[in-house]
């Protein structure tokens, strides 16, 4: 079995306005990034430390999963099993944010292309509900529905380009909700987990969503993140929020 990447298509989507929530909803900010805040040595350390054993134990643990998920993948569709997703990281760095893939081949350009799909998926702050996207394969709605789609994510967390615990990775144009707080939000690293992702993720959109990350950014501790871990187990387990 061969285990490739699929690429996304690179362009820019520009941000339509929501009839129904331009009264309630505040407009995105010009985006100002500057040189990330470094953290305290000890935390930083104590991190990576943390990141590095988890994520490497994790992927050996999980590999008989994982290669049973490829190949589920493989026979159910044509196209590569992981997908790598331009994100934007720390300090305004993009990375490939790696998942399993899910949608069929070429989704990426179909949402390109498809101008009423590509205007739901902005409206609905960069993202399609699962029930409505129509490029999400069978074995996709259940890895959705599971989370281990997001099981490679590992690797990027062993490279170096996320945590473990932290704000959830965006696109770049998804910066502009966070207007003259971005450099906050860019001054550590994206996470597979964090305080969104354990209060329902999908459940709270923008403009919300940016005060509950940028409140986890700044309340950040080695032990927070280590509650952040574990009350992810259980909001994995009932699927909350998950897409």
């Amino acid at each position: 079995m061969s285990l490739g990447v699929a690429q996304d298509v690179s362009g820019q989507v520009a941000p339509a306005s929501r009839q129904a929530k331009a009264a309630a909803v505040k407009q995105p900010e010009a985006v100002e990034v500057g040189r990330p805040k470094r953290d305290p040595w000890v935390y930083s350390i104590a991190k990576r430390a943390v990141d590095l054993t988890v994520s490497f134990i994790a992927l050996v643990v999980t590999s008989p999963l994982m290669a049973v998920i490829g190949l589920a993948i493989k026979l159910e569709s044509k196209g590569p099993v992981l997908f790598g997703h331009v994100r934007v990281g720390r300090g305004g760095k993009s990375f490939r944010c790696y998942k399993f893939r899910t949608m069929r081949r070429g989704a990426q350009k179909e949402l390109l292309v498809n101008a009423n799909l590509k205007r739901r998926y902005v409206e609905n702050d960069y993202k399609l509900p699962l029930e409505e996207d129509p490029r999400v394969t069978a074995v996709g709605r259940f890895l959705r529905k599971s989370s281990l789609d997001e099981l490679p994510q590992l690797f990027n967390v062993l490279g170096g380009s996320m945590s473990l615990v932290g704000p959830r990775p965006i696109v770049r144009e998804e910066l502009r909700w966070y207007g003259s707080k971005a450099q906050l939000f860019l001054s550590v690293r994206p996470g597979i987990t964090g305080v969104w992702q354990v209060l329902g993720r999908s459940r709270i959109g923008y403009p919300d969503r940016t005060e509950v990350e940028l409140d986890g950014i700044r309340r950040r501790s080695f032990w927070g993140d280590m509650k952040v871990l574990l009350r992810s187990i259980p909001a994995v387990i009932v699927a909350r929020g998950s897409l």
